[in-house]
């Protein structure tokens, strides 16, 4: 029996970077033999078994192909005499089926270039078998984004094949919306979407998305121009100031409908914010994407204008937004929103390193508000709402005469 360290921890450490998790392969060996040394077996598919001591995954080496057509999933055959080039060749990428041994040696396996494609920076598949699985273009374009790779030619032609045999239409949303969360959350999330879209991915996955390339804005405060290419940027700059998911979804989506206004309005977009909702909805059914990513992408795409427009706003105006973005019940989303605003500005070329003063400014209105006491009303008298929306406009008149002279 022998056992492999494999896929990404060999990767990462060639790479010089932080080891996570370990993936092991164990070669020559039956779950009998694993279960008489205290491996408790796991998983149904296929066999797997928890290391004893450090409760490690460890794996039979195994084939796979796919099942039948009209089935979903893969055949698994693992046994003794599989091999770990066997089981290696069925992983996606060359620099995913790299192993190292786990003990005194550490032999390095490379048998199929590996660590060569790591240093010139390039993602190429192993054999034909990736192919089988359209959850890989996926991966691949999230690869691009974590590193920075390019893809291979023969990936990509191999890729943009599977999309025009409809693999990438089996894609189930649950494992689309993993991998599409994996690659927003990576280093340059611009780059899964640009190969998404090198392949012909991005068309039939995200269509809201790949509309809004050749759409123009105003080169006045748009100077990138393209609306595709502005929604790239913004996901880059969300990427950059750390920003989680739930942001980062919201950038992705703020400005979808720019791709529903007729070309003989452009580069003008009037009333793209509502448009823009109803794609997001519309979208976040399709692709599954959980309740807070949907509800703060619903709201960045409705209120985006107005945030930018807030420090020209006049009370009544700046109380509407507050509560049309449920501010005070929420003010964590409504934190958020501003996040994704801030991340609007700064995505567009030339105002990447400009202020952006709306984000201080609402954050500071929104704290007047959350001051106000209203035990007052509520203890007698009629018109309860109204007076309590009255002493909220109050509040933000003075807060607005204070900024004039002195600034928030």
């Amino acid at each position: 029996m022998q056992v492999y360290v494999v896929g990404g921890a060999v990767r990462d450490a060639i790479l010089g970077l932080a080891v996570k998790d370990r993936d092991y392969v164990v070669v020559g060996a039956t779950p009998e033999e694993m279960i008489a040394q205290g491996y408790r077996p796991v998983g149904a598919d296929f066999p797997v078994f928890l290391h004893p001591d450090t409760h490690e995954e460890y794996a039979l080496a195994r084939t796979e192909r796919k099942t039948a057509p009209g089935y979903k999933g893969f055949v698994f055959h693992a046994a003794p005499d599989v091999t770990l080039e066997q089981d290696l060749a069925r992983r996606d990428l060359t620099i995913n089926a790299m192993a190292r041994e786990v003990n005194s040696s550490g032999k390095f396996i490379d048998p199929y270039g590996g660590a060569q494609d790591l240093q010139v920076g390039v993602l190429r598949h192993v054999s034909a078998a990736f192919a089988e699985d359209p959850v890989r273009i996926l991966r691949v374009a999230r690869f691009a984004a974590r590193f920075g790779f390019k893809v291979a030619g023969e990936t990509l032609a191999l890729m943009r094949d599977m999309c025009k045999q409809g693999e990438v239409n089996a894609l189930v949303p649950e494992r689309m919306w993993q991998e599409l969360a994996r690659g927003l959350m990576e280093a340059t999330p611009s780059k899964m979407f640009q190969v998404l879209r090198d392949c012909g991915a991005l068309q039939k996955l995200l269509p809201e998305i790949d509309n809004l390339f050749g759409v123009p804005q105003p080169p006045d405060s748009h100077p990138e121009i393209d609306s595709g290419v502005h929604v790239m940027m913004v996901i880059d700059q969300a990427a950059l100031r750390g920003y989680p998911l739930t942001v980062r979804f919201a950038a992705l989506t703020h400005d979808l409908g720019k791709a529903a206004t007729p070309s003989e309005q452009w580069p003008q977009h009037s009333g793209h914010e509502q448009k823009s909702v109803e794609l997001v909805k519309a979208m976040c059914r399709r692709i599954k994407a959980p309740s807070d990513c949907r509800d703060l992408a619903i709201v960045t795409a409705r209120w985006h204008g107005q945030v930018h427009k807030s420090l020209e706003l006049n009370a009544d105006a700046l109380l509407e937004l507050m509560e049309s973005a449920d501010a005070l019940r929420r003010p964590e989303r409504f934190a958020e929103l501003l996040d994704a605003c801030a991340a609007d500005h700064y995505g567009r070329k030339g105002f990447e390193q400009t202020p952006y003063p709306q984000k201080d400014f609402l954050l500071t209105a929104l704290k007047q508000l959350r001051q106000l006491d209203y035990s007052d009303i509520t203890s007698s008298g009629d018109d309860i709402p109204a007076r309590i929306r009255a002493r909220k406009r109050e509040a933000l008149e003075k807060f607005l005469n204070r900024m004039l002279f002195g600034g928030f």
